[in-house]
């Protein structure tokens, strides 16, 4: 996948026709259930290639969380937030980015816990995939959601290749406003991709599978979250160190988001600044 470019232009009108600029997040993801194209029942395989259109892809993968409180990130990104992040990275020189959605509940409670789009290049594909996100709304009081899915689906069921031809990882983010459950087992596993060759995981050996392909960071939101800032940032540190940046709002996540992907490209002087405002300071 990922033929054809983006055009912020484009996305524009075409985001001004939907009425992306004007009506809630409820009425953009009007998904009532998950649909079959992002159902991960059964998921072989999703491949970054390249191509004629992107010579050298580099893999992006966005997680989104699609319980209660974050409904407002996928909406800020189909808004404003995703041309944002493109216009950014093409200025700097990054041309074949390829970005594939995810939709991240609480496996333990959700329905759907999972969502998997495509790697996508132009403006039309990655609005259509972003807006098939079935915002499911659930969650619950249980400690944590299932951020480990990401890295699971990221280690064993995507081939990218900046990392299979030249050495260089992909980039993978979740965003979320709470603790990473522990693990996720078997039957678990399961039950959301279909019987297969699963086993119990720690969410810590899910982490080190996918960063073998991926640098993985995690976005936590302060401004939705109801616990403890600094019991779950620490719980996120001990796994990702700074890799975990902590913003006040979600329409701080496209600039992290870009600035990251610059750096893993190389471009540390573009973003030396704004890494070192990006430290969580506690």
């Amino acid at each position: 996948m990922g033929h054809g470019g983006y055009s912020s232009h484009d996305h524009t009108l075409r985001a001004t026709a939907a009425g992306y600029f004007d009506k809630s997040a409820a009425e953009v993801f009007v998904k009532r259930a998950l649909a079959n194209a992002m159902s991960p029942k059964g998921l072989k395989i999703r491949e970054s290639r390249d191509g004629a259109d992107h010579p050298e892809s580099i893999a992006i993968i966005i997680g989104l969380d699609v319980t209660g409180s974050m409904h407002q990130v996928p909406h800020e990104l189909v808004k404003n937030g995703l041309p944002n992040i493109m216009d950014r990275i093409f200025k700097e020189g990054v041309k074949d980015p390829q970005i594939l959605f995810l939709g991240i509940g609480d496996h333990k409670c959700d329905d759907s816990p999972l969502q998997v789009s495509q790697f996508e290049s132009s403006d039309e594909l990655l609005d259509k995939w972003l807006t098939s996100v079935y915002l499911e709304g659930g969650g619950g009081g249980n400690g944590g959601e299932s951020y480990m899915l990401a890295w699971y689906l990221a280690a064993n069921h995507t081939a990218i290749d900046c990392q299979e031809k030249r050495g260089r990882k992909g980039l993978l983010f979740t965003i979320g406003d709470e603790p990473i459950h522990t693990g996720i087992s078997k039957e678990s596993l399961d039950a959301i991709l279909g019987p297969g060759e699963h086993k119990n995981y720690t969410s810590a050996e899910l982490l080190k599978e996918a960063q073998e392909k991926y640098h993985v960071y995690h976005i936590h939101i302060k401004e939705t979250m109801t616990g403890s800032l600094r019991s779950t940032v620490d719980g996120w540190k001990d796994l990702l160190g700074e890799n975990v940046i902590a913003v006040d709002s979600h329409r701080d996540v496209p600039k992290v988001i870009a600035e990251k992907i610059l750096s893993a490209q190389g471009h540390h002087h573009i973003v030396a600044d704004a890494h070192k405002q990006q430290k969580i300071l506690l």
